[in-house]
């Protein structure tokens, strides 16, 4: 199986692109430095060329408050250069995974969102977003998306690389409270992504590492597990104005997973555990 990873500079395409060597897979990977997306015709007669079996698409522009002021350039990555790669997909008959994002919704409620339940994204970024899902469902008919949540990884900036910094400098750190969701740690996805590939399953998905938690207690085991002494300071997200709005409630619900049979990916704690222990191991804490 050929495949081709988009992103590998990115947390996700990075441990896609690795866990994909590790199977020895005929595997090709770019990053903007090697392919800019917003170059349609070189972008699309690269693919074609290369006659992948599967693009796994995980470039996207993901600076969630920044995208409030370049709105533009977030649609051109994010929803039209996903139909500049869906378009190339059809032409040579590949399948292709795009991540989506949690921020398609609009937060309301406590309870898990389903695939179906409705969209209503309340930021520049979720509404690209979920206009690049809109364009994959136009153009394929052979095609995985997948909807995940607050992200990390060893490559790149994140959440649990932020608190560590700030943990290493300050005894209180303020966290807001009030938002819900699923930590994923990109490697346990990317497992669950090479499984998914290997089946005609199409359709959309969620996928997350099992279990919900706020980010002031996700920061609380970040502290807890790097053995560090800072407190959290729980907040109301009002009192940590963005310029983006985020869902306060980002569960997502697993129910089309065990429909067509994949596996539940770890629980947050459990990934969380083991990604503290990679960072050990790799000397970054």
């Amino acid at each position: 199986m050929k495949v081709l990873v988009t992103g590998i500079g990115g947390q996700l395409g990075y441990d896609i692109f690795n866990s994909l060597q590790s199977e020895h897979t005929d595997i090709y990977g770019v990053d903007k430095s090697r392919l800019d997306l917003t170059e349609f015709v070189k972008v699309k007669d690269y693919i074609v060329k290369l006659r992948p079996d599967i693009v796994i698409h995980c470039a996207a522009y993901t600076n969630v408050d920044l995208a409030e002021e370049k709105e533009d350039f977030c649609r051109l990555i994010n929803a039209e250069a996903t139909a500049n790669i869906a378009d190339a997909c059809r032409e040579i008959d590949a399948k292709m995974v795009y991540f989506s994002t949690d921020y398609v919704f609009s937060g309301e409620g406590d309870k898990p969102h389903e695939v179906e339940s409705a969209t209503e994204p309340l930021s520049v970024y979720g509404r690209t977003k979920l206009a690049g899902e809109r364009e994959v469902l136009d153009i394929l008919e052979k095609y995985y998306i997948i909807r995940t949540s607050w992200s990390y990884g060893l490559n790149g900036n994140n959440f649990v690389k932020t608190m560590l910094r700030l943990g290493q400098s300050k005894s209180v750190v303020n966290v807001v409270k009030d938002q819900f969701g699923s930590p994923t740690y990109t490697k346990d996805l990317a497992s669950l992504v090479i499984e998914m590939i290997k089946t005609d399953k199409y359709g959309v998905y969620h996928v997350t590492n099992e279990g919900y938690c706020s980010w002031a207690e996700l920061a609380e085991a970040i502290f807890n597990g790097a053995g560090y002494a800072t407190k959290v300071d729980p907040i109301h997200a009002s009192d940590f104005p963005t310029l983006a709005t985020r869902p306060r409630n980002s569960r997502l619900s697993k129910t089309r997973l065990d429909e067509s049979g994949f596996s539940r990916l770890p629980t947050w704690q459990d990934a969380l555990n083991r990604y503290l222990k990679e960072l050990k191991t790799k000397g970054y804490l």
